[in-house]
């Protein structure tokens, strides 16, 4: 009998690519892999490299590992094949802007490695109708997602104005308790804990009760006039944890300010839209339910402790309100640098102003403000900084992201590792300078908040976009600043990151030789 197996010589090399948007889809790769294997088999293409994608929405590129791979291993030169199958659109992207995921399929095709959708009607083959059909289906898996987006907010939406809990954790001084479809009590939920049927629905109840007293304290101090700041700084004193960390004046703010606290049941604070921006929601636009839970303190006590409150919310402030604060402090001082912005009292904060005008420098230029050239340079110098600081978060964040998450309030706050939901671990850039004589060193200013955590030092290049070597202490208590010459023998005392992958070994092993001397409540 003739065999229909064509000789392998004469099969071309190819790629697939899979992607499932979520655990829940646990079959969908295979069923994908099996369509592209058949598809493989009547276009003469055998499979030599799989790229997988698993758990990873099509909304955004950034953090799809294997199709980043994919496109640096074709424009790159170094695919072992000829052409990369995939599924169908939908599993290529599905982008906002369509466009992109037309980008991504010409970097292939322009490096002679054309994509084959093996689950599309239309033919690969460039013609005219297939270019249009292919254009819709881009258009339509972004609308999906869009429609998707929409029936998830609905629904959430929904269900807050029922009274459940749809929030994420349940926060200090809470408990998530489990209903069944029939609301009856099944279990108080722990950290991490999942529902254990869809129909399942969560309601917030009263934690233990030192917790409970502690959040009616901090309330208690609001209105006896005390600031965030004092109440963090005298928790701590106390030797009062937060979760088994410290406290901060962001911890307590967000306690403070949250009306679930008064038994409301509140969602949509902020959104982001297809991955896109986080942005905060005007409290006018958030889905409220009232008396959804039972509160810790008054609705009296909560209302009366946001009229003491000395710091109010950014999304508060308007662009000509920040416009006139920074006029007036112009007027008093003659002149505005960060120094003098920071000391100034009621002023908005640099993310604040970044999110309104983009940059100082515009906020300079829109008030009619000529800071100089020298004040102008050291401005971008600081805004690249940020830059830094926030990739380094986010790089290590990607890196690991079972053991690292970042705690911190957006555009608030300077943000802070948390690894294995312990210990924090700061991040500190040291600044490079020159001094007159043409010596190089760099100023190293540990955060007075985080200098009794372990610290990894990133030090800077002249122009403060690149970091140029790390080192990892157990902490940086021992001085308030510290010129770093070249073979500084104080870095000795910590240990060197050669890679950012080697991070959470080393900041493993400094945490356990720090255990012995931590605090418990």
């Amino acid at each position: 009998m003739k065999s229909n197996l064509q000789p392998p010589s004469s099969l071309i090399p190819a790629a697939q690519y899979v992607r499932m948007s979520d655990e829940a889809q646990q079959y969908s790769i295979d069923n994908q892999k099996t369509a592209i294997q058949e598809y493989a088999a009547g276009h003469s293409f055998v499979i030599v490299k799989t790229y997988a994608d698993a758990g990873k929405s099509g909304v955004i590129a950034t953090k799809r590992n294997a199709l980043r791979e994919l496109l640096k291993d074709v424009v790159g030169g170094q695919a072992p094949y000829k052409a990369v199958l995939v599924y169908d659109v939908s599993r290529w992207g599905r982008f906002p802007d369509s466009d992109e995921a037309a980008h991504y399929e010409f970097l292939c095709s322009s490096a002679g490695i054309p994509l084959h959708y093996c689950a599309e009607q239309f033919a690969n083959n460039g013609s005219a109708s297939s270019s249009l059909l292919k254009s819709l289906k881009r258009s339509m898996a972004a609308e999906f997602s869009r429609e998707l987006g929409e029936k998830v907010f609905r629904g959430k939406s929904r269900l807050v104005q029922m009274g459940y809990w749809v929030g994420g954790p349940a926060g200090y001084g809470y408990r998530r308790l489990m209903m069944s479809a029939d609301g009856k009590a099944k279990q108080l939920m722990k950290n991490g804990d999942h529902k254990s049927l869809t129909t399942d629905r969560v309601i917030l109840v009263p934690g233990p009760p030192k917790h409970v007293e502690r959040v009616r304290r901090i309330f208690s101090m609001v209105l006896a006039g005390d600031g965030c700041a004092r109440i963090a700084r005298e928790l701590n004193r106390r030797e009062i944890t937060f979760d088994g960390r410290r406290w901060t004046h962001q911890n307590v703010f967000k306690i403070v300010t949250n009306p679930k606290y008064a038994g409301w049941n509140v969602w949509h604070r902020g959104t982001q839209q297809l991955r896109g921006k986080k942005l905060r929601v005007a409290p006018h636009d958030w889905i409220t339910m009232p008396t959804a839970f039972t509160g810790i303190v008054s609705q009296e006590t909560f209302d009366r402790a946001q009229a003491m409150l000395p710091r109010r919310a950014d999304f508060l402030w308007s662009n000509q309100e920040i416009l006139n604060r920074f006029r007036r402090l112009l007027k008093v001082k003659g002149r505005l640098n960060e120094a003098i912005i920071l000391k100034a009292r009621g002023m908005p904060g640099r993310g604040t102003v970044r999110n309104h005008f983009g940059s100082t420098q515009r906020l300079y230029e829109a008030i009619g403000y000529d800071p100089g050239n020298e004040s102008i340079f050291k401005t971008e110098q600081l805004e690249r900084s940020v830059r830094l600081r926030r990739e380094l978060f986010d790089k290590i964040k990607e890196i690991f992201p079972e053991h690292v998450a970042i705690s911190h309030l957006p555009k608030r706050t300077r943000p802070i590792l948390r690894v294995d939901d312990g210990y924090f671990v700061s991040i500190l850039l040291a600044r490079q300078k020159r001094r007159a004589g043409g010596r190089l060193h760099w100023v190293v200013e540990p955060c007075a908040a985080e200098r009794e955590h372990i610290t990894l030092l990133c030090k800077m290049n002249l122009h403060h976009n690149r970091v140029i070597a790390c080192y990892l202490f157990p902490q940086m208590n021992t001085f308030r600043s510290h010129r770093s010459f070249k073979n500084d023998p104080w870095l000795l005392t910590g240990a060197k990151v050669n890679s950012l992958a080697d991070f959470y070994e080393i900041v493993t092993r400094i945490s356990e030789s720090r255990r012995p001397q931590s605090v418990s409540s």
